[in-house]
C-alpha cells in the first residue's frame, strides 16, 4: 500500500507562482511514475505532468515552458513547480503514482489539493 500527501496549493494571482509537494509513503518499485494530474469543475481530470524513475518528463501542452516537474529520490517526493499560473489553470491537483511489483502495476492518488488563480 502506498500513500501520498499533497501539500502546497492555495490561492494566487494571475502571473504568480506555487509549488506543490507530494510525499509517498509504502512500498514503491524502482520502476515507477510519479504524477500531477488535474481536474476543474465540470471537466475531466488531465495528465499535468509526469516523471518516470529514470528522470523523463512529460508535459501537457497548456503548461509546457510555465510548470516544471522534479522529484526527490530520497525522499519519495515529487514537486511541480508553477509559475506564470492563469485562471485556466484553478484545479483540483492530485499527486499519482504507478509503481510496477512483480509484474502487477498499481495505481494510487492522493487526496488532492485546490489551486485558485484569480484574474
Amino acid at each position: 500500500q502506498v500513500q501520498l500527501v499533497e501539500s502546497g496549493g492555495g490561492l494566487v494571482q494571475a502571473g504568480g507562482s506555487l509549488r506543490l509537494s507530494c510525499v509517498a509513503s509504502g512500498r514503491i518499485s524502482s520502476n515507477n511514475v510519479m504524477a500531477w494530474y488535474r481536474q476543474a469543475p465540470g471537466k475531466q481530470r488531465e495528465l499535468v505532468a509526469d516523471i518516470r524513475s529514470g528522470g523523463t518528463t512529460n508535459y501537457a501542452d497548456s503548461v509546457k515552458g510555465r510548470f516544471t516537474i522534479s522529484r526527490d529520490y530520497a525522499k519519495n517526493t515529487v514537486y511541480l513547480q508553477m509559475n506564470s499560473l492563469k485562471p485556466e489553470d484553478t484545479a483540483v491537483y492530485y499527486c499519482y503514482v504507478r509503481t510496477v511489483l512483480t509484474w502487477v502495476t498499481y495505481d494510487y492518488w492522493g487526496q488532492g489539493t485546490q489551486v485558485t488563480v484569480s484574474s
